[in-house]
Formats: C-alpha cells, sequence, structure tokens
C-alpha cells in the first residue's frame, strides 16, 4: 500500500514551533476527554484510551498532562460536550479531502471550513461526495530503527493484520478497523513499541497537482485545516512526492 502520508505529516507537526506544539497537545486533550467520558479512565479496558496515551507520548504530550486530562474527564470536571463530525470537499484539482472534527460549535466549525476550502482553491461538499473514494483502516505505526522488519511481518501476519509498508522512517500495519485493538495488543504483547494506532482513511487512488499555483494553494489548505482546534484529523489523496 503506498501513497501513505499521514505519519508524514505528523512527522512534521513534530518539528513546529512551541505554539504549534501546544495547538497538537490540545487536539489530543480533546480526544483523550472524550474516550474517557465514552468508555472510561482504564487504558486497559479502553482500547481507544490506550492509542490516544500512546499518540501522546509520540508527540512529546508530558505525562502529568496525560493523567490531568483523564482524571478532569473522569471525574466530571470536562464540562464541554464534543461532537464527532466529519466534513468532505474538494481542493485544487480536484484533490478528496476528508476532515474529521470534534466541535461544540458546529456552526463555527461548518463556518470557519468552508472559509479555508473557499480561501484556497476549493469547496467544502455534501456528506458522502468524497468518502467513497476512501476505505477505512486501523493503522498501526512502528518507527524503523528499532525493528527487524522480517520479524515484524511474520509477528504481523499472526496477530492477523491484512497488509504492510516499508516507508523512509516508520512501518505502517493496517488491519481491519474492528480488529484493530486485537492486532496492537498481540503486537504489544511481543514488546513491540508504537508511534501511532488508530482508524484511519486511506485512498482508493491519488491525484497528481502539476501546477506550482495549485500546489501551494493545497499545501495551504491542508496547513490552515491542520491549524484549527476544532480539526483532529485531514484525509487526502494529493500525490505529493516531496
Amino acid at each position: 500500500m503506498s501513497g501513505h502520508s499521514k505519519w508524514k505529516n505528523i512527522m512534521h507537526k513534530k518539528e513546529k514551533s512551541d505554539a504549534q506544539r501546544a495547538k497538537i497537545f490540545t487536539k489530543i486533550g480533546r480526544e483523550i476527554a472524550v474516550v474517557v467520558k465514552q468508555g472510561g479512565a482504564d487504558p486497559n479496558s479502553n482500547s481507544k484510551l490506550y492509542d490516544l496515551i500512546v499518540k501522546a507520548k509520540a508527540n512529546n504530550v508530558p505525562n502529568d498532562n496525560i493523567d490531568r486530562i483523564i482524571k478532569k474527564a473522569a471525574g466530571g470536571q470536562e464540562k464541554d460536550d464534543y461532537e464527532d463530525i466529519v466534513y468532505e470537499g474538494y481542493g485544487p484539482c480536484g484533490v478528496a479531502v476528508v476532515v474529521q472534527t470534534l466541535t461544540d460549535n458546529r456552526n463555527r466549525t461548518a463556518g470557519d471550513l468552508r472559509h479555508y476550502f473557499d480561501k484556497f482553491g476549493g469547496n467544502l461538499g455534501q456528506t458522502g461526495c468524497v468518502g467513497w473514494m476512501f476505505q477505512e483502516k486501523g493503522v498501526i505505526v512502528l518507527e524503523k530503527a528499532s525493528v527487524n522488519e522480517d520479524k515484524l511481518m511474520e509477528d504481523c501476519l499472526e496477530a492477523g493484520a491484512v497488509d504492510f509498508n516499508s516507508d523512509e522512517e516508520v512501518f505502517e500495519v493496517f488491519t481491519d478497523p474492528s480488529e484493530l485493538p486485537g492486532v496492537r495488543g498481540a503486537l504489544s504483547q511481543k514488546g513491540y513499541e508504537f508511534l501511532s494506532a488508530q482508524e484511519e482513511r486511506i485512498p482508493a487512488n491519488y491525484v497528481r497537482i502539476d501546477g506550482e499555483d495549485d500546489r501551494k494553494k493545497m499545501e495551504n489548505l491542508l496547513d490552515a485545516l491542520e491549524d484549527d482546534d476544532d480539526v483532529q484529523n485531514v484525509w487526502h489523496n494529493w500525490e505529493n512526492d516531496e
């Protein structure tokens, strides 16, 4: 499975400024608060919380911050009620874009997203307009430097993974969404440590952008979406070779 660029985006985020890192902490904290409300504060019985803690640590969120967020949500001190809303649209040159948000004000979020798409040569569409171009999969990411590829592939097949990808910096293990906790648990028992383990949307095909102006607009659109506090994940089918 080639062209999957989600982790590259995460790696780039880690290199950004303190203010942008703080924004990442806020986004992950919001996710943690929601899953604690839904499934409890024990990561051993709440697999989504476990995976978010892994994600938080990979993004250098301090342990004290993670513990504080969990305790606040478990104690009912988190007053905001967030909705999980997915938006779909087109970027320049027909690039398909899917945006997952957690928002306490859907009117504000929809208005902001529409502004970003309009400003950078795209348009926000109706639900379902591009979602059919993506397949939902569980994705487990491991740092390449510390893992033996042949052994990992063998262990992944044994655990029930459906696909495997070797990138420049990481290995990506793909599962059916319902099998993600089981595969992650089996690999964890074998001593593997993860950079990320979560459900993602993988495009069936990719679109190239040849014009420099359109490429810049697409970059600006993705930056605007990623910088919005309500946006948790952005998936797209832009084949960016850079």
